[in-house]
């Protein structure tokens, strides 16, 4: 005989069942009383919470495999939430059942219900693709070793859905005449902060035939943002100063480089609302006003990151080098406010190896002027 399970909140949306559970179980409507069900702050997870006089409505699986009770049990936890037995009110009468639920008042919750109208409004799509990713882990990690990966699951999932949505313009590159890929299978290799999933795929070639069966080794990445500060009336710009993994991995013999503000776009945020918040984080910034320079891939041929490039318009009084950065995030990060002549100078000195600041100078070079004289 299975287990009973009493489900809320976007299981019991048809879609995200079918993605956590592997398949539609035979649901019967439930109620949980005395309880509400209220979104989690900051990232609206829905949560089992004591109200007196209110009730949480639910879904009843009764006798559900191992198989399902097991898949449901991992993507509860990657979310902190736990199994409980409690006493459900069913459509036979009460029972027992268990219901996955966190600690209580181990996290904030908002004010009112968590509704599904407003799920799928604020990020429904998003958190599908995030628990495709998730359940892709089962197995391979639990508890805070997958809890601590799901800030960047979301974060992928939400460069997925921008892809998804984004309507580029294509004139000249425009593909094969059949611009078809085949994808013949998937893995995840590694799965850490960043991944790395390997493809198997075919797809159509510019002759017109299938291309041969390729491997594809790529690493998934979220999108970024990338913000050059330049205050126009003083004609200074501001560059962060970090060590880098890649210049160490590579070689280079002081890994330390020179780049623009930049930060990973959370779930939820938009590209610009980022540029503001690491303006602030890393540099003690608040804009006046952002202008959108360019938005590319750094690295397509293997990475999924895409950068959405800014230069923010700001007071920069100071000339000393000052400090910023995060300390949850191990952020050790010092500031350099320098005049713009001698920020291009970096350029053909070869200082600036950074690509996004190449790009972002460059585009500030041939605005400059008109940027000058509206200060």
């Amino acid at each position: 005989m299975g287990m009973t399970l009493f489900i809320y909140g976007p299981l019991c949306i048809p879609v995200m069942m079918q993605i956590v559970a592997g398949c539609r179980p035979v649901e019967e409507p439930a109620r949980l009383e005395g309880y509400r069900v209220a979104p989690r702050q900051p990232d609206g997870v829905p949560l089992l919470v004591q109200a007196p006089g209110a009730t949480a409505e639910g879904l009843l699986l009764r006798d559900v495999s191992e198989e399902i009770a097991d898949r449901i049990a991992h993507y509860a936890d990657a979310h902190g939430l736990e199994p409980v037995s409690m006493l459900v009110e069913g459509p036979a009468g009460p029972l027992r059942a268990l219901a996955f639920r966190g600690e209580p008042g181990q996290w904030p919750v908002a004010a009112g219900n968590w509704s599904a109208e407003s799920w799928a409004a604020a990020g429904g799509e998003e958190a599908c693709h995030a628990a495709h990713e998730v359940m892709k882990l089962r197995g391979r990690y639990a508890g805070e070793a997958l809890r601590f990966r799901l800030n960047q699951i979301r974060a992928r999932a939400a460069a997925r859905v921008t892809a998804l949505h984004e309507t580029v313009p294509h004139v000249l590159g425009r593909g094969p005449s059949d611009p078809w890929v085949e994808e013949i299978g998937q893995r995840d290799d590694h799965a850490g902060w960043f991944f790395t999933r390997t493809y198997d795929l075919r797809h159509q070639s510019f002759a017109g035939r299938p291309s041969p069966q390729i491997r594809r080794e790529v690493l998934l990445a979220p999108d970024a943002a990338i913000l050059l500060p330049y205050d126009p009336l003083r004609d200074r710009v501001l560059l962060v100063e970090q060590f880098r993994m890649g210049p160490y991995a590579r070689g280079e013999a002081l890994p330390w480089m020179l780049e623009p503000v930049a930060g990973r776009v959370d779930p939820g945020e938009t590209a610009a609302q980022c540029a503001r918040r690491e303006a602030r984080e890393e540099a003690g910034l608040d804009l006046h006003d952002l202008l959108p320079v360019a938005k590319c891939y750094p690295t397509p041929g293997c990475s999924t990151e895409f950068y959405h490039c800014f230069v923010g318009l700001c007071d920069l009084p100071e000339t000393a080098p000052g400090r910023g950065g995060l300390a949850e995030e191990d952020e050790d990060i010092r500031t350099h406010v320098l005049p713009f002549d001698r920020a291009m100078e970096m350029l053909s000195s070869g200082e600036a190896r950074n690509a996004p600041l190449i790009l972002s100078l460059l585009w500030l070079a041939s605005k400059r002027s008109e940027l000058r004289g509206a200060a």
